[in-house]
């Protein structure tokens, strides 16, 4: 039944990761192509892919948590069993999880995206003054 849950809490995480990984791909793929005005551009938004993965599926699937499900955390303490509605419990934390996972790693990249913007638009800007 563990591997079960582990499986399944994996696939759960590739798919929700999937799911904002095509939400967000033309968004991403604009911001670096504005920012970085160069083919390097598709790299860095190739990486931020990779790591959107990444950043889900590891969210997703708590190994600690999941652990409790094969070993008691403390001496005399018996093991969790894998009921219906833990089941329910762990897959909607499984979707919570990378959600909030990637969320979070995606307002570190849009924070830093913001400010080189600023400082792109800046560049743009006391360029445009020194032509006229």
């Amino acid at each position: 039944m563990f591997f079960t849950l582990l499986l399944i809490t994996f696939a759960l995480s590739i798919t929700v990761s999937f799911l904002v990984v095509s939400i967000f791909k033309k968004p991403l793929g604009e911001i670096f192509s504005r920012i970085i005005q160069d083919s390097i551009s598709a790299a860095w938004q190739k990486y931020i892919i990779f790591a959107t993965y990444v950043v889900g599926i590891s969210g997703g699937v708590r190994i600690y948590d999941l652990e409790r499900y094969i070993t008691a955390r403390h001496k005399d303490v018996e093991i969790l069993q894998l009921t219906l509605e833990r089941w329910t419990i762990e897959i909607y934390r499984t979707i919570i999880e990378t959600l909030q996972s990637i969320a979070w790693m995606y307002l570190i990249v849009f924070i830093f995206a913001l400010i080189a913007y600023v400082i792109v638009r800046g560049f743009e800007h006391k360029n445009a003054n020194k032509q006229e």
